[in-house]
């Protein structure tokens, strides 16, 4: 059971996740990260941004808890944390229920325009076959 002091935490982890992700340069460097660690100049190199702004973005990430720096030496790689990310797919997966439903209906209503076109459209299958035969 989920106390109320865990599911304001649940929130604010949530809300900070979603704050980290409402930006497109920090999700492509959360993209760069999926494919594997890189330091902050590997990651500001796409970008046209100073490396400080980069480096303020990398810090949202990680107080977000997306992504934690290494050590090694005088390189501090980046990498990707994934339970964040879990935790934002755990918490759209109790909607999906919905968007199923949704699309099956969007599916059954185009099935039924297409069956009624069909219907009232009979000499277009007609036609079809006869541009299909060549001329003698």
């Amino acid at each position: 059971m989920t106390t109320t002091a865990n599911a304001t935490l649940d929130d604010e982890r949530l809300d900070a996740t979603f704050a980290a992700l409402a930006n497109s340069t920090r999700r492509a460097i959360l993209g760069r990260l999926a494919e594997g660690e890189a330091s902050v100049n590997d990651l500001a190199a796409p970008f046209d941004l100073t490396l400080p702004a980069i480096s303020k973005h990398i810090k949202v990430l990680e107080q977000a808890g997306l992504i934690t720096r290494g050590r090694r030496a005088q390189f501090r790689p980046c990498t990707i944390a994934s339970a964040p990310l879990a935790e934002v797919s755990e918490w759209a997966e109790q909607y999906r229920h919905i968007w199923d439903d949704r699309f099956d209906r969007m599916d059954d209503y185009v099935r039924t325009i297409q069956q009624t076109q069909d219907m009232q459209n009979p000499q277009d299958e007609n036609q079809d076959k006869k541009e299909a035969t060549p001329n003698e």
